[in-house]
């Protein structure tokens, strides 16, 4: 049984409310959801001992998140990453989105999804945020209906179920860009967690972190974690891929087979304790380690958040990948459902 509660969570500057939705498992972990951005605020999870702490980078109410940039928490959309020079083609039609990571298209624009009001419905095991993005909406095509359902479990699993439909074909590649810090969202860097991926290759990409149309393997790189590997070792390794997101900003090539859920990968704090799991049916999964946070941002109870001070694991299609042939196609035509899922599962180590 999953205790579920609504309350306000401020207002935003044209006097629209928020509501905070929780969900909370008896004696066990708290989800806070947000209808702004529809937007994870807060993941309390037990260490080794019991003791529950947050584990995710957010604010303490709407309007922090409604002036931040660094999309904490949000449901990223239309399109998830990098679109190079914001070219969109569709069928015979090329469509020019905003720019607004220098010439590139980023995470849907200057008003993605995490810039928006969604309803809400709140169901017995989780809530479901929905929102219709209108033709046009940052320079795409076609009404676009997005639902976003989260659900708790009692074996401390968040659940993501992410759909869309449209009337018109466009591209869609839906994440949720929340950063974990395991040992607490104010407990400084993550550079002591230890990741493994489920993964041999990932998307090389160039200066501008677009993707050079290859996929290649993570042998012998610094973004090979196959096996349990310390986050901090090798994040200021110096070779080419490296470089231009000041450490990991790499979409990795998840194994297994896409639309089937299976584990990406995991992330321990060897301090706490505190396991984090991520399956998906995703083909793949960025790895961002907070490299463009850099102390200004004044987070949950005054905290303010540190380079590298966070980390995300986002399930998703490939960057760019309206422009890149070889990559798996983010096309969606109307009378098709876009459909995919995500769980972020959470344990404790000894």
């Amino acid at each position: 049984m999953i205790e579920i509660t609504k309350r306000p969570f401020g207002t935003l500057a044209d006097g629209r409310g928020a509501t905070l939705f929780v969900l909370k498992v008896p004696e066990g972990m708290s989800v806070a959801l947000t209808d702004y951005g529809a937007s994870i605020v807060q993941v309390n999870v037990p260490d080794r001992r019991g003791v529950l702490k947050d584990v995710t980078l957010g604010y303490d109410d709407v309007r922090g998140y409604e002036a931040g940039n660094s999309h904490f928490g949000c449901t990223t959309g239309r399109y998830a990453n990098r679109i190079c020079d914001g070219r969109l083609p569709v069928g015979d039609e090329v469509y020019q989105l905003e720019r607004n990571d220098g010439a590139q298209h980023l995470h849907g624009g200057v008003h993605g999804f995490g810039r928006f009001l969604w309803d809400a419905e709140m169901l017995p095991n989780g809530v479901r945020f929905t929102r219709v993005s209108p033709h046009g909406e940052e320079g795409y095509p076609g009404n676009l209906t997005v639902r976003v359902t989260f659900t708790l479990n009692p074996a401390n699993e968040l659940g993501m179920l992410y759909e869309a439909e449209t009337d018109a074909s466009t591209h869609v590649n839906l994440t949720n860009h929340a950063y974990f810090n395991l040992a607490g969202h104010d407990a400084g860097t993550i550079l002591n967690h230890k990741l493994c991926l489920a993964a041999r290759q990932f998307i090389p990409v160039n200066d501008a972190l677009i993707p050079m149309g290859e996929i290649a393997s993570v042998e012998g790189t610094a973004l090979d974690f196959r096996d349990v590997t310390r986050i901090g070792d090798r994040i200021d390794a110096t070779e080419p891929q490296m470089v231009p997101g000041r450490g990991y900003d790499h979409c990795f090539v998840v194994d297994g087979r896409p639309g089937v859920l299976r584990l990406a990968g995991s992330v321990v704090d060897p301090g706490s304790g505190r396991l984090m799991e991520v399956l998906t049916t995703e083909p793949g999964m960025q790895l961002y380690t907070g490299n463009f946070l850099d102390g200004t941002q004044v987070g949950k109870g005054g905290v303010n958040y540190p380079f590298r001070g966070g980390l995300c694991l986002e399930t998703q299609h490939f960057p760019d990948s309206p422009n890149q042939p070889n990559f798996p196609s983010t096309l969606l035509v109307p009378g098709e459902r876009h459909e995919s899922e995500t769980i972020y599962r959470f344990t404790v180590v000894p």
